[in-house]
């Protein structure tokens, strides 16, 4: 008894249609855009304020005015620590010019490449403490020290340093945005995305400092007061948790991030 095999003509099968897939760069193209929207909002609103000058110094004032009576105003003695030391002077300035878009440009790049499930979360609390934050500008505009007559602080960024003029040309910069400070509260941001998502232990440890670095970098420069960079990551961390919670994995980054921190610490 022969086998005959038997041909199934496939030719007149309706054929199932596939999703429709976009060009593998699109997803980036997608953010960079909603990141350019972003930085549009806020030259926008720098223009908004960037006559209010008497009211950016008021602010100021009452600032430091506030901080002298919980007895913290200890910016100016700080700074006066590392103003005989030019290699200090240097370090932190290029810590306060290279240690913030390039190292917030970095992670979200690393994030999006190797870690696109969590990517959105920490661009989303980007999005969200700096949403807050020009509302803060925009409503409460604040003189950093540098620029507060009486004060006596060095603006060692721009004495020393022509740096930070290529990377945010003053035209495009908001002089009056002191408070809340995002510096620090985005550099906190990819500290916990490092710390959380790195394997790396080196990486880990550099994830813990940066922001650190970064606080003391505000302040030893003459950009920020204490208060700034405490109600920044504040902001940066409300940013995180409703990111996370809104579009975050089941599991939270509070949990996430001790057992990370581990490894780097020992």
């Amino acid at each position: 008894m022969s086998v005959v095999p038997v041909y199934h003509d496939r030719s007149h099968r309706p054929q199932s249609r596939s999703p429709r897939r976009f060009p593998a760069g699109f997803g980036f193209l997608r953010e960079s855009g909603i990141i350019g929207l972003a930085a549009y909002l806020y030259f926008f609103v720098r223009g908004l304020i960037h006559a209010r000058e008497s009211e950016a110094m008021d602010n100021a004032n009452s600032l430091v005015s506030f901080e002298r009576s919980l007895g913290i105003f200890k910016e100016r003695e700080l700074q006066a620590l590392i103003l005989d030391h030019h290699w200090l002077v240097t370090l932190f300035n290029w810590i306060y010019i290279y240690g913030h878009w390039p190292v917030v440009v970095a992670t979200l790049v690393w994030l999006f490449a190797r870690h696109r499930e969590v990517f959105a979360v920490f661009r989303s609390a980007m999005l969200i403490s700096g949403l807050i934050g020009f509302v803060f500008f925009f409503l409460f505009p604040m003189a950093p020290p540098r620029l507060v007559d009486g004060l006596g602080f060095v603006d060692t960024v721009t004495l020393h340093s022509e740096a930070y003029r290529v990377l945010q040309p003053p035209s495009l910069t908001n002089p009056f945005a002191a408070m809340p400070s995002l510096h620090v509260g985005w550099n906190l941001l990819m500290g916990i995305a490092i710390v959380s998502f790195a394997s790396n232990r080196f990486w880990k440890v550099f994830g813990v400092l940066m922001p650190i670095a970064m606080y003391a970098a505000t302040i030893l420069t003459g950009n920020h007061y204490f208060l700034d960079g405490i109600v920044g990551s504040a902001l940066a961390l409300t940013g995180l948790a409703l990111a996370w919670k809104t579009s975050g994995p089941k599991e939270p980054v509070w949990s996430v991030l001790p057992r990370s921190l581990t490894p780097a610490m020992r």
